[in-house]
């Protein structure tokens, strides 16, 4: 009898919960040894892993993919190289397992603290990158996680591809293959299998579009680490240094216009507008961003600048489009912030303490920066070695996630023969 998605999916499951006990004790040793040996891995399979990728895109084209979905999925020398780099970048990270902080005696005799250990199984759901695959199998083999990964349908030869390089590893380190399990189906009904599993699986990352996050958020029953947008802002205030205000808003916006940490709108306090709006929209039209601004901007910039409409403000555009509003105060921006944005990343430049100190206490993103891009918005950038996403929730991880955030802490208790009295 032919098996069921229902059936595989929790095969692949008790599978995991079996693993991740196993995972959570390996040494620091053994999951390096495991990293390393996949990255020897890869760098032998290098033609094997062409070929498979040859035949997903060969299908991706067949079934009509943009030249962007194209690109995502390609698997070029250049980033098998990037893939070999990321997995010996993991193996020399610090190893949060184990760890043991804030020890203290108490009145009673006994000694308190908190321990760092993993979370145990990991459903990870990603589209067209096969280069996630390893990231992802990395950062939970590193913090001591089982891992399900379930990649999409338009990349299953590369996924498989690299699966049989990280199970490799896994062996010659000695640990299972269920350590690291890669969904070999296309059926979409492994993801509502794998989301609705909370005896198996413990906390669940969705990495694409936001209709993916959405139908994840929506319909899952075990905790998910996600963020859906990232409309994030610069608010260049009255006290800034222009020099400063024109490197921070241009790069935040033009570095790279794709990414979530993106600059999507522009805040210019009124007293400011005009010595650094033109300045700034000379250096947007030249790289051919278009503009959208309010009834001020517009009066500023000339008529060339298109109204913003309400939908503008809670716009991500991933894309060279920037709206641009003049507010009257730091109240201003601080509340346009917290009600059109995401919650993701917001930057204020400013040259005046107790702007930059309120700014800081009162947007409510996972990221908040001052006189700094919010390109830095990254778990590279931020000393974390690598990250599996970024969260805009409040729990339980906040901003990148890296090691230590697929990890939780456990109180221990050290006593010798204590009793409560």
């Amino acid at each position: 009898m032919t098996e069921s998605v229902l059936d595989y999916m929790n095969r692949l499951g008790r599978a995991a919960r079996e693993a991740s006990r196993i995972t959570a004790r390996a040494t620091t040793a053994q999951k390096n040894n495991a990293l390393l040996a996949a990255a020897r891995a890869l760098d032998a399979a290098r033609e094997a892993l062409l070929v498979a990728n040859a035949k997903d895109l060969a299908a991706g084209r067949e079934n009509g993919l943009d030249d962007a979905m194209l690109d995502r999925l390609a698997l070029t020398p250049a980033r098998i190289d990037e893939m070999i780099e990321g997995l010996r970048q993991v193996a020399t990270l610090p190893d949060p397992i184990g760890t043991i902080r804030d020890m203290r005696y108490l009145p009673s005799g006994i000694q308190v603290g908190k321990m760092r250990v993993p979370l145990g199984v990991i459903g990870i759901i990603y589209e067209s990158r096969p280069n996630v695959t390893i990231d992802a199998a990395s950062l939970c083999l590193k913090s001591g996680n089982a891992t399900i990964l379930r990649g999409g349908s338009e990349a299953i030869h590369s996924n498989q591809a690299i699966a049989a390089c990280i199970q490799q590893g896994l062996a010659e380190a000695g640990l299972p293959p269920a350590c690291v399990q890669v969904v070999e189906t296309t059926d979409r009904a492994a993801v509502g299998a794998l989301i609705t599993m909370p005896e198996y699986v413990d906390v669940i990352v969705p990495r694409g579009g936001k209709g993916l996050i959405e139908r994840i958020s929506r319909d899952a029953r075990v905790p998910v680490i996600k963020h859906l947008d990232g409309v994030c802002h610069v608010y260049i205030d009255v006290a800034a240094d222009l020099d400063k205000a024109i490197r921070v808003a241009d790069n935040a916006k033009t570095q790279r216009y794709a990414p979530c940490n993106a600059m999507e709108t522009l805040l210019v306090h009124a007293g400011i507008a005009e010595r650094v709006l033109p300045p700034l929209a000379a250096i947007y039209r030249a790289k051919g961003v278009e503009l959208r601004g309010c009834p001020a901007t517009r009066a500023l910039l000339g008529a060339d600048v298109r109204e913003a409409s309400e939908d503008d403000w809670f716009a991500e555009y991933n894309a060279p489009i920037l709206a641009i509003r003049v507010v009257d105060s730091l109240d201003t921006a601080i509340s346009h912030i917290n009600h059109y944005g995401s919650h993701h990343t917001d930057a204020i430049i400013t040259e005046n303490f107790s702007d930059a100190r309120r700014f800081l206490a009162e947007v409510d993103s996972s990221s908040v920066m001052v006189n700094a891009s919010t390109r830095f918005a990254d778990g590279f950038e931020y000393g974390l070695g690598a990250e599996i996403g970024i969260s805009t929730d409040k729990l339980h991880a906040r901003g990148p996630v890296g090691l230590e955030g697929l990890t939780s802490e456990k109180y221990v208790v050290y006593g010798d023969g204590h009793v409560r009295g």
